[in-house]
C-alpha cells in the first residue's frame, strides 16, 4: 500500500524534528545538563515518533476502509492495520 504524498511528506518532517529533538537529547546528556531538561527532551521526541506512527496506520485505515479488497490483497486486510495500531498504543 503506498502512502498519500501529504502523509509522507509530513512523516518525514515529524522524523526530521526527532532527530533534531535526539541530537539536543545527545548534547545534553555530554554537557551535564539537568535530569529534567533532558527528560523533556526525550519526551518531545517520543511523541513526535508517535505521531508519525499514527499518522501513518491512520492513513492505512483509511486506505483500507475505502479499498478493503484491494488493501487484503497487498496483504493490508483490516485486521492488520488493527494490530499495527495496537503496536502503537
Amino acid at each position: 500500500m503506498e502512502l498519500p504524498e501529504e502523509v509522507v511528506k509530513d512523516a518525514r518532517r515529524r522524523l526530521h524534528r526527532a532527530t533534531g529533538q535526539l541530537g539536543a537529547v545527545d548534547r545534553m546528556l555530554a554537557e551535564g545538563r539537568e535530569c529534567k531538561d533532558i527528560v523533556m527532551q526525550l519526551s518531545a521526541a517520543t511523541k513526535a515518533l508517535e505521531q508519525v506512527g499514527f499518522k501513518i496506520v491512520a492513513a492505512g485505515l483509511t486506505y483500507c476502509v475505502e479499498h478493503p479488497d484491494e488493501a487484503a490483497e497487498q496483504g493490508y486486510p483490516l485486521e492488520e492495520l488493527q494490530r499495527m495500531f495496537m503496536r502503537l498504543a
